[in-house]
């Protein structure tokens, strides 16, 4: 079951639904203190599926950040990677495969590859994971997960991380259907929190840097307001500068709805590939009444449908229906557009250098703060 990668510009990376692993996300993230590597990799089909006889090859990109977290040490991290997602029996195979390459190309003082999957939750499916009222209640304890990921691999190696760093679960709309069908699905308080919207003169544009302030006046609102990590408005900056670049492989839009020239809501949508996803949003406390998360939700929605993708990423919810989760504000929200549930499997770790990983870890998890999941 053999594996191979080669190492690739950048620039090169294939398009991509998820905007985490193409050339856009890399320019971001370069900005930001991480250097990114891109592989392309190749591997025969039985290392993703068990009942195959390894006759044809998988090939696939793969976006690497590396960060150092001290002088000497540093980890590499995959977001949403690899997006190639083998038969549940064979994850483990393929993942301790993959790093077992990647390893050479790594820098020889990196602790770990942490991978943060998209791969659907290996026990999203299975009866005995449901409440009574239909409710995910999430996959069982570390230990537990890390036996059945393990299962086959030679070095018993990938380990649960202690938290997720992006979203693990998200909502999904179906975009291949027409406006009227996607309204139609929606809950009915949400359809009619469009309209009401609509009819009171809520107005949503896509701006650009010239917004930026109003933008982050709205987002430090509503961070503090729900507790939220607070990233810098450099952070913002970054992700308006990239666009004035010829070549893209990410489409991005600042959408901000106004009353009568106040800016009451606003979100990033980023269009990539057959994609788009909600990123970031905020609100102001100020006449909710008047429903402007709503429409500029639906503006998003309704870009991404004309902009010919096929999915909807709303980009974080609370994994169930239970009120006392801190998401769950979030998570009736976004539900009521009438999606899906979509549970990933989050963030999975492999260390190469065990004694460092495990201090590494143990200082992770004394400082973990807030995390979305």
């Amino acid at each position: 079951m053999p594996c191979k990668i080669l190492k690739k510009d950048v620039q090169d990376i294939i398009a991509s639904n998820i905007v985490q692993q193409t050339w856009f996300w890399a320019k971001i993230k370069d900005r930001q203190g991480f250097s990114p590597i891109a592989f392309e990799y190749q591997a025969t089909d039985d290392l993703f599926f068990p009942a195959s006889f390894g006759g044809k090859n998988i090939q696939d990109d793969i976006l690497v950040l590396i960060r150092y977290i001290n002088d000497t040490h540093c980890f590499a991290y995959v977001p949403y990677g690899p997006e190639g997602e083998p038969d549940f029996e064979n994850q483990g195979v393929f993942l301790e495969e993959l790093s077992e390459v990647l390893r050479e190309y790594l820098p020889p003082n990196c602790i770990l590859i942490r991978y943060d999957l998209p791969w659907e939750n290996q026990w999203a499916n299975e009866e005995d994971f449901f409440n009574d009222q239909g409710d995910w209640i999430g996959p069982p304890s570390f230990k537990s997960q890390e036996f059945r990921v393990n299962f086959n691999t030679h070095n018993w190696n990938l380990m649960k991380s202690p938290s997720d760093n992006l979203p693990s679960n998200t909502i999904f709309l179906d975009l291949e259907q027409s406006k009227e069908s996607l309204l139609q699905k929606m809950k009915p308080k949400t359809r009619y929190n469009i309209r009401l919207s609509e009819k009171k003169g809520v107005r949503v544009k896509s701006y650009g840097m010239e917004k930026l302030d109003e933008w982050y006046k709205l987002y430090r609102e509503t961070a503090f307001r729900n507790n939220f990590i607070l990233h810098s408005k450099e952070n913002f900056r970054t992700f308006l500068e990239k666009q004035q670049n010829d070549r893209e492989d990410v489409d991005i839009r600042l959408l901000m709805a106004d009353y009568e020239g106040e800016y009451l809501a606003a979100m990033f949508l980023t269009l990539s590939n057959k994609r788009g996803t909600y990123l970031y949003g905020a609100s102001s406390g100020s006449k909710r009444n008047l429903m402007a998360t709503y429409a500029v939700q639906w503006e998003g929605i309704r870009l991404a449908h004309r902009a010919g993708c096929e999915e909807y990423d709303m980009f974080g919810a609370a994994p169930n229906s239970n009120p006392g989760h801190p998401l769950f504000g979030l998570y009736r929200f976004k539900r009521g557009f009438g999606g899906d549930l979509y549970h990933r499997m989050g963030c999975w770790d492999y260390p190469l250098d065990k004694e460092q990983y495990m201090a590494f870890r143990a200082q992770e998890v004394k400082n973990q703060g807030y995390h979305i999941n």
